[in-house]
């Protein structure tokens, strides 16, 4: 029997009961946060919890605990329960109000909700067992706030059912400009002669927590360079290797783009020592 957090109480899954009137629930106003444990061991908890504090703040949402007591929540949760690799997700919403109206209420209690997910095992990173994504490439349609991880995931969600109706596992998001911004559910990165590229942050793309570990452990590397700089979708055509990063992801290779494969259609080299310092440092952070 799953439990689940909610304002307080942890309780069975089928017990939990959120208002109606929940803004989160009418509007999609709230904030969410979903972060990897396995086995006890966190990655990226603090880089989590902070973004969880920015998107509050940009919704003028008081954050109802500290850090200290959303990692004991997550502590508890898991100790509750069952399975040595879980994912956890953190939502907090603005909570109910009386009548149901565009502005903000001027007094709401925030609604607090989470639960666990099972995650795959950590694994060696291999060629041969590579994760690989065939993906397709589309106009964002979505709003112009994407830097916000707000439950309002609609556009997000659209884009996904895209790929998927087209036999693809994400949708690559193309600008005005004709360059690739993100994916509906993960952040995009480019290998291209042994440089390592992927879009700079702005209001166009999620600030990945994934995606920062990433740019983190290559560049104290330094066997690559690395650069936060807009590519096109024709360039990405031409990669000698894409990926896909996020928490439930990690790194992931693309192998296919619009029906055509990226190089030789398997998982590269460079992102087979990109996983492997993954794995070697992730629990660091």
């Amino acid at each position: 029997m799953s439990i689940v957090f909610l304002n307080g109480d942890f309780l069975a899954a089928e017990e939990a009961k959120i208002s109606p009137m929940d803004r989160g629930f009418l509007f999609g106003e709230g904030i969410y946060e979903v972060l990897p444990s396995y086995q006890g061991k966190f990655i990226g908890l603090a880089p989590h919890l902070k973004r969880m504090q920015n998107g509050l703040n940009e919704l003028d949402i008081a954050n109802p605990m500290n850090d200290g007591q959303w990692q004991q929540v997550i502590l508890d949760l898991i100790a509750k329960n069952e399975g040595d690799n879980l994912g956890v997700y953190l939502q907090v919403t603005r909570g109910a109000s009386e009548v149901r109206q565009h502005g903000y209420p001027q007094q709401s209690q925030p609604t607090v909700f989470a639960f666990t997910f099972t995650i795959d095992a950590v694994k060696d990173a291999t060629i041969e067992s590579a994760k690989t994504y065939e993906v397709s490439a589309t106009q964002d349609l979505r709003w112009q706030r994407c830097h916000i991880k707000s439950t309002s995931l609609l556009g997000n969600v659209m884009h996904y059912q895209q790929a998927k109706v087209q036999g693809c596992q994400e949708m690559l998001l193309v600008n005005g400009k004709g360059e690739v911004t993100e994916a509906s559910s993960s952040n995009v990165f480019m290998v291209k002669d042994d440089v390592i590229y992927t879009a700079p942050l702005d209001n166009q793309i999620l600030p990945g927590v994934t995606r920062a570990i990433v740019l983190d452990i290559l560049r104290s590397h330094g066997q690559y360079k690395v650069l936060e700089t807009p590519f096109t979708l024709e360039q990405a055509a031409a990669a000698d290797e894409l990926w896909l990063t996020s928490s439930t992801k990690e790194i992931a290779p693309i192998v296919m783009l619009n029906g055509k494969p990226i190089a030789d259609g398997k998982a590269g080299p460079v992102w087979l020592q990109a996983q492997t310092l993954f794995n070697q440092y992730k629990f660091l952070y």
